[in-house]
């Protein structure tokens, strides 16, 4: 906050500086797990960076372009987090026609990756995969060292992420494995970021039956998480959830549901009550009272996800046509 408030003494307060700044303070905002200051922060950025046209010195174009690009690839990736998926691909597809008209070729691969995430989460599958392999070959073509180790993790994850989503594990693992390695090289094994693969390579192996490595592949991210953010962070919940989904799995009611019981009001306070990840723990906490023959119970439980999955992703995605055939 003092470098924002020494730019806005020396600049103004609208200005691509300032802009720059605040987009940084929202990226913080946003690994913290606080997406409503991530968000504030990035409407602020791109508000201020719609005052400059995108025209004159071509030098200085570029600059204002990759500015608003990245305000809007932000705006993306926090709607994401906030489970509207309209939204994200609105702000990802602005940024790509940014980038296109008036940044090098390497600058696109940002907003593709965000709007295949938001194709993914909308089950548009085949234009999510166009996207990341699009993304692939630039980064493959134009990248080198640590990033380019950073930028391929990133889309081997995303690309693993959408083949288990498809329901195809074994396809997911490569993509997975090779994220990890490919992030431990840049960033190291510590490194928040690469606890994020280690989580995505938990649930493909989870999925593909193999549950003693998924647990510990889950607990060595949660450890990550808890030592980097604290106990009450976002991912700390979400994997809490996903091993409560594995101890279900394997017989371990008791446990899951103590885990259910630990994850999902920090999800709700993370996330809000009607996001997708709040109705996927509840399917998942209906499951279990089921399998227990508490059945109002687990009724209840359903029809609170049903109606956050038709809210947020419409009657036709997989999720929805599951948690309706699930509550009957």
């Amino acid at each position: 906050m003092r470098a924002l408030r020494l730019f806005e003494a020396e600049s103004g307060p609208v200005h691509p500086d300032v802009a720059n700044v605040v987009l940084e303070l929202s990226a913080i905002a946003e690994d913290l797990g606080d997406y409503a200051t991530s968000e504030r922060h990035a409407r602020r950025a791109h508000a201020i960076l719609q005052r400059f046209a995108l025209r004159g010195d071509p030098a200085l174009v570029e600059v204002l372009a990759r500015l608003r690009a990245r305000a809007l690839n932000q705006l993306g990736a926090i709607a994401v987090a906030r489970g509207d998926y309209r939204e994200a691909r609105a702000a990802h597809a602005r940024a790509l026609a940014i980038a296109t008209k008036h940044l090098p070729a390497i600058e696109r691969v940002v907003a593709m990756n965000g709007l295949a995430v938001a194709c993914k989460y909308t089950a548009r599958w085949a234009e999510a995969a166009r996207l990341y392999r699009g993304a692939l070959r630039l980064v493959e073509r134009s990248s080198r060292g640590a990033d380019r180790d950073a930028a391929l993790a990133t889309l081997f994850h995303n690309l693993g992420g959408l083949e288990l989503a498809r329901g195809r594990a074994r396809r997911a693992e490569p993509f997975a494995r090779r994220a990890v390695t490919l992030r431990e090289r840049a960033m190291g094994a510590r490194h928040p970021a690469t606890a994020l693969d280690v989580a995505a390579l938990a649930a493909v192996v989870d999925a593909a039956g193999r549950h003693a490595e998924a647990e510990r592949l889950y607990r060595r991210a949660i450890a990550v998480f808890e030592a980097t953010f604290g106990k009450a962070h976002v991912e700390v919940a979400f994997n809490l959830a996903q091993l409560a989904v594995l101890y279900q799995t394997t017989g371990r009611l008791r446990e899951a549901e103590r885990l259910y019981r630990r994850a999902l009001p920090r999800l709700e306070r993370a996330l809000g009550k009607r996001h997708p990840t709040v109705a996927l723990t509840l399917a998942n906490l209906a499951a279990l009272r089921r399998s227990q023959g508490k059945t109002a119970d687990a009724g209840a439980l359903h029809r609170r996800a049903l109606r956050i999955y038709r809210a947020t992703l419409g009657d036709r995605h997989p999720d929805v046509i599951a948690a309706q055939s699930a509550a009957r």
